[in-house]
């Protein structure tokens, strides 16, 4: 993690909430234990911060970008803090530390005293609550509308903030907190950019709660391809990448790969509205080639990517000397490559290779040329396929790709 501005006092928070949970070194927290911490966050501040999102605060991520202060928000409170701007003011000392001091000596006057902070507490409890109930939530409105067809995509939010008197409002734009519009109340419209394709999940956040969300889809209308640079990719249309039987980049493109002297990924997507293909019972066949196995290549990293309504499969391959590099998601199974053994996706993709994803009933099994390599299960549904990236460290190519139900019948054929 780099050293941004406020790196040193995320740090110390950081350090507040390891006393509290008292979970032991945080160098040794595994994916468990982050996703018992977004749990205990949200039952405490009702706020949602994602394992993946923890991971990153944390360092077991490496992520250049300083939290949102929508997550800095949910950590000062879980520490102990009304905000984070209380938790700059105050952090100099520590809360719990300080309050475990105060019962320890003064436990006698404390009792004494906890009659008269009651009855100010039940009369500041009912004041508070008239007011709470001035503000309803249910009369606020929060829509989204793309502006055009295809990508890059700018997208307006439409919004009513009726009764609403808040200086912390926030529009996150999809699963990652670092991509968020900060509002007024005296707006009603806000735009935020797309620049690729995906199923995302807009919200709309009122002092560090989730008031309203809603599904927001942007297609690829057809086969799109990409050169993924930061943060405006290049764009490649379908009649520029889709050959006879299957998906492939120009020369011209290889040559720009080659030039390259920083990691660079190319991808091709496939987003679109498939009709009801459960992504809990579908099967997915292609077979998929790396084109640049030199440099910082040489891993041959590939990512397949089955995109759903609610969730996601990312399937990754490498060669087998790079797998501790990759990571695995099936919808809510997280494995990384340097805390599990993933070389059973060490492939050389030299050559076309077919790889086949087949789920039946949250099951999955990955197949490499008819070999099964891996199963597991998942609980979370990933909802309907809506569609299918593979994404190339360097560039690559995919031919014969088959998506159908269990049923054979086909929802996508490239």
């Amino acid at each position: 993690m780099s050293a941004y501005k406020e790196y040193k006092e995320v740090k110390e928070c950081l350090t507040l909430i390891e006393e509290k949970l008292n979970w032991g070194n945080s160098q040794l927290w595994h994916n468990d234990v982050f996703i018992e911490l977004s749990e205990r966050i949200q039952e405490e501040t009702k706020v949602l911060l994602s394992p993946t999102t923890l991971k990153r605060v944390w360092g077991k991520i490496n992520y250049n970008s300083a939290p949102s202060i929508s997550t800095l928000n949910a950590l000062a409170q879980f520490a102990g803090f009304l905000n984070w701007r209380d938790f700059k003011n105050n952090h100099q000392q520590p809360r719990f530390s300080f309050y475990k001091k105060v019962v320890q000596s003064n436990f006698r006057v404390i009792m004494l005293s906890a009659f008269i902070i009651a009855a100010l507490f039940l009369s500041i409890f009912s004041m508070s609550n008239n007011k709470s109930k001035t503000v309803d939530y249910s009369k606020v409105s929060f829509e989204s509308r793309p502006i055009t067809k295809g990508l890059p995509n700018s997208v307006v939010f439409d919004f009513d903030l009726k009764g609403v008197n808040s200086d912390n409002m926030l529009i996150q734009q999809y699963w990652d907190e670092t991509k968020t519009i900060a509002i007024d109340k005296n707006q009603t419209q806000a735009t935020g950019q797309y620049y690729f394709p995906g199923y995302f999940r807009a919200k709309l956040l009122i002092d560090n709660t989730i008031v309203k969300e809603h599904d927001l889809f942007i297609k690829s209308n057809g086969w799109l391809g990409t050169i993924d640079y930061n943060p405006i990719p290049k764009y490649f249309k379908e009649d520029s990448i889709k050959q006879k039987n299957g998906l492939s980049f120009s020369n011209e493109v290889l040559e720009e790969i080659k030039e390259e002297e920083n990691p660079l990924t190319t991808t091709f997507h496939y987003v679109n509205d498939l009709g009801n293909l459960s992504g809990d019972n579908f099967e997915l066949e292609l077979d998929v080639k790396n084109l640049f196995p030199e440099k910082w290549g040489v891993c041959q990293k590939t990512v397949i990517i089955v995109v759903g309504t609610k969730s996601a499969y990312l399937v990754p391959f490498s060669i087998e000397g790079c797998v501790s590099e990759i990571g695995m998601m099936l919808s809510d199974v997280y494995l990384d490559g340097k805390k599990n053994d993933l070389s059973a996706f060490g492939t050389d993709f030299s050559t076309y290779e077919k790889v086949n994803i087949k789920t039946e009933d949250k099951k999955v099994n990955i197949s490499i040329n008819g070999i099964k390599i891996y199963t597991n299960s998942y609980a979370n549904s990933i909802g309907e396929v809506v569609g299918v990236r593979i994404k190339f460290y360097g560039i690559g190519a995919v031919s014969n790709l088959l998506l159908t139900d269990l049923k054979g019948s086909v929802f996508l054929k490239s």
